[in-house]
């Protein structure tokens, strides 16, 4: 037992090496901040080499270590927006209002889709995740991975002002 858990500590170390540019955008993503992002992949990682024991297929390995990296980003995404910086809230204040269009960029209209979608989106398009990966990683059926990819796309066609197309 204890060998195949050094084996697991191995592939999972190279794991980590390999995607950990990846892994801090992701992080970036929710919290929209460099430090808190590193402090999120590093949790996460420090979580993932504690709990390396109990990954039972180590082919699922990349949704199992990205499941971990979710629930971190959004654990902290959801305590650091109860908190309001002083100087954000001002400066927030004193931006002028942008005009609809520039508004609506792709990164604007992904940060107005709720968690959930924002999170199928964000690792199927900027993590190169398959459907069932991001239903590993999520802890979610397929069919709503499916569902909420299929909304979040024409959701984001809408508030880029795309013509949506049903063919």
């Amino acid at each position: 037992m204890e060998q195949r858990e050094s084996v697991i500590r191995q592939q999972l170390t190279q794991f980590i090496l390999a995607g950990q540019a990846d892994f801090y955008r992701l992080a970036y993503s929710y919290v929209k901040n460099p430090d808190a992002a590193l402090d999120v992949v590093q949790e996460s990682i420090v979580r993932a080499l504690s709990k390396a024991g109990s990954l039972r297929q180590p082919d699922r390995m990349k949704a199992w270590f990205y499941r971990i990296l979710l629930n971190e980003s959004m654990n902290h995404h959801r305590h650091s927006s109860r908190l309001v910086c002083l100087d954000a809230a001002l400066e927030q204040q004193a931006v002028p209002a942008r005009d609809h269009a520039a508004y609506l960029d792709l990164y604007d209209a992904i940060e107005r889709l709720n968690l959930n979608e924002q999170t199928v989106v964000r690792l199927r398009f900027f993590q190169d995740m398959t459907l069932e990966e991001i239903a590993q990683a999520t802890g979610t059926n397929l069919n709503t991975v499916k569902s909420r990819l299929y909304k979040s796309l024409h959701r984001l066609r809408e508030l880029t002002g795309e013509e949506v197309s049903y063919e």
